[in-house]
């Protein structure tokens, strides 16, 4: 924590949690705003569904592998610069996916903004860190999720407006604005947080030697895993909305809201359950509840596509109760990643995010095309992203059980 952190910001927590929590909703906007335009666009480019989907891929894999970067040139330069550098490489590349004129201007274009949207998301998670103690950062960190979690509610209802009113490139011209906003809004508001004695000499020697410290730490692998992984339970549904939602469920691009409204709603709910119960519960309890409420739903989740036809009535519900079972956990599990090697927590919220990330290219690349055209298949793959992360925690907790038994350090 920075010594200097109760003169750095003199505002309210929840100010600068809201400052932070829009740094991170870049990610969401960018995937969710267009999802409900993905017909649209396939035919205004004559684009095939496989070329589509490699424009959400890029997008993904050019995020999962500049966050290897983001938090070490955070701890060397500052958390300032990274984010205002991300945020306008962000509006460039949303300029030129407005301008494409075919497919693979497309994917360029959101590589470039996949490469730079996640500077935000995974510094904002230094900058709690940087600013608050343990229990105040886990409260923080649960309301970046609260107010995060309003973004991708809101970006495909406005995706699935702008589409209908004004065509798919005004969705693009739309995250421009969005990128100049925040820019301006970080600019004006946004401190350094790193202390001037926490930062880190930034050459390649010491960067290999921090990405091995932690790489080869297997605790770091299997919280990593735990937190990032299970994301993909509810991702999945996500990456697969235009089928789950359009054909499986016979929605239209603007009733895509319903969907998008409940996973939301479940993910603010838990993070709101997991801020009050910071400082209350031993960590590991709070991590197991939240895995007992994905294990659970993710079974009935599966019986239920497996027993009956798939209908908006019900269809919906369980994905919405997987989010808050994540959201209750995953707060927890980040603290304890972020607090493994705090002289270099820039660069395990990227390493951490990287893996996360990977895990979401590789299902939005390979699982999601494979199992969309299928409810059931969409239950079980959800059901196997969840227990790759409770694998990963049953397996920490055999092999280190104090893990999470006291407070946040």
């Amino acid at each position: 924590m920075n010594p200097d952190a109760h003169q750095i910001w003199t505002a309210p927590r929840w100010a600068l949690a809201m400052l932070l929590a829009l740094l991170g909703m870049l990610g969401p906007f960018s995937i969710d705003t267009y999802i409900p335009a993905f017909s649209g666009i396939a035919q205004a480019l004559n684009a095939t569904p496989v070329e589509m989907q490699q424009t959400l891929s890029a997008y993904l894999f050019g995020f999962a592998f500049m966050n290897l970067f983001h938090g070490a040139l955070a701890d060397s330069f500052g958390r300032r610069p990274v984010v205002l550098c991300g945020i306008a490489v962000f509006t460039l590349a949303s300029i030129g996916c407005a301008l494409s004129q075919h497919v693979g201007q497309l994917v360029l274009f959101r590589a470039l903004q996949g490469l730079s949207t996640g500077a935000g998301w995974v510094v904002s998670r230094a900058v709690i860190r940087d600013m608050f103690p343990p229990d105040q950062a886990q409260k923080v960190m649960s309301q970046v999720t609260i107010y995060f979690g309003v973004a991708p509610a809101i970006a495909p209802v406005v995706g699935g407006w702008l589409l209908v009113h004004a065509g798919w490139h005004s969705i693009f011209w739309f995250l421009t604005g969005v990128g100049i906003a925040l820019w301006i809004a970080n600019y004006q508001l946004l401190p350094e947080t790193l202390h001037a004695t926490h930062k880190q000499s930034f050459n390649v020697r010491n960067l290999l030697r921090g990405y091995w410290q932690l790489g080869s730490d297997p605790l770091f692998l299997l919280l990593a895993l735990a937190s990032g992984v299970p994301f993909n339970g509810m991702f999945l549904y996500v990456l697969s909305a235009p089928a789950f939602l359009g054909e499986h469920l016979h929605l239209a691009p603007t009733q895509f809201f319903w969907f998008f409204l409940l996973t939301i709603g479940g993910i603010m709910a838990g993070s709101f359950a997991s801020g009050r119960l910071a400082g209350r519960i031993q960590p590991k309890h709070q991590i197991r509840w939240g895995f007992v409420v994905m294990f659970t739903v993710s079974l009935v989740n599966v019986a239920a596509n497996w027993l009956f036809t798939p209908r908006v009535e019900w269809a919906l519900f369980p994905i919405a109760l997987f989010a808050f079972g994540w959201a209750l956990m995953v707060p927890v599990v980040t603290l304890l990643v972020l607090d493994l090697y705090p002289e270099r927590r820039g660069m395990a919220s990227s390493l951490q995010a990287f893996i996360g990330s990977t895990a979401n290219g590789i299902v939005a690349g390979v699982i999601a095309p494979l199992v969309m055209g299928s409810t059931r298949h969409l239950a079980l793959a959800s059901l196997l992203m969840m227990s790759v992360g409770l694998v990963a925690w049953l397996w920490l907790r055999r092999q280190w059980p104090e893990t999470g038994r006291a407070a946040i350090a």
